[in-house]
């Protein structure tokens, strides 16, 4: 299992890359592997604000639908268009091309309640 040690982590299962003025969500390898195959990606629009721990989304996968959660709080600045197009990109790059959603953070200190690679590790065992 792949844990990067640049990132933070959510206990969700959720990735956040600091990049620049604003923070790149995505979903870990553990939180993907846990979904099984993703068939369709509903993300939220660019403009939509966020508040950390509440749903901003669906992953539905070949067993289930499951809420995505914010990480952090803000404003969506970009999201991953080309989810819409191969949804199983969250699966093959969680760390990389299947990144989900960028945001303008209106609170930093959100990073600090956010695991870091350690942590996470231990707590995916």
């Amino acid at each position: 299992m792949t844990v990067p040690d640049e990132l933070r982590y959510s206990r969700d299962h959720s990735w956040v890359l600091l990049a620049g003025e604003s923070v790149r969500v995505g979903l870990t390898h553990q939180g993907q592997d846990a979904l099984g195959d993703v068939v369709h990606v509903a993300l939220p629009s660019v403009g939509q604000p966020v508040a950390a721990g509440a749903a901003i989304g669906e992953l539905e996968s070949s067993k289930s639908v499951s809420e995505v959660s914010s990480p952090v709080s803000g404003t969506v600045v970009l999201v991953n268009e080309a989810l819409h197009a191969d949804p199983g990109l969250v699966n093959r790059d969680p760390y990389g091309a299947g990144w989900l959603y960028e945001v303008q953070l209106s609170y930093d200190e959100l990073l600090e309640s956010l695991l870091d690679a350690a942590a996470y590790r231990a707590l995916v065992g």
